[in-house]
């Protein structure tokens, strides 16, 4: 009877099966811990922007980009601050 587990025993080769499998369920959970941490929903929303940006942040960009200017700017500025809060001379909260 010649088999491989009488013929002089499995080798070293044999410590390589621990290995794989350990780097096989370390992978499944690092996969499953990242997909449930950060669902399909997320990754959409994060591509997308936020989902409701403040009219006053709108304002700042329309600023910033250069489609309206500054004294624009400052008159829906003083609108926007009655309704949706109170902002300093700077524009800060």
């Amino acid at each position: 009877m010649n088999t491989l587990a009488f013929d002089g025993g499995p080798g070293p080769w044999v410590l390589l099966f621990p290995l794989v499998w350990a780097a096989v369920v370390i992978t499944v959970v690092t996969v499953l811990r990242r997909t449930v941490r950060r669902g399909p929903w997320q990754a959409r929303a994060a591509q997308n922007g936020p989902a409701e940006a403040s009219p006053i942040t709108l304002l700042g960009r329309r600023f910033a980009a250069g489609e309206i200017d500054e004294d624009e700017y400052w008159r829906r500025l003083s609108v926007l601050d009655e309704q949706f809060g109170t902002l300093g001379k700077g524009g800060a909260a």
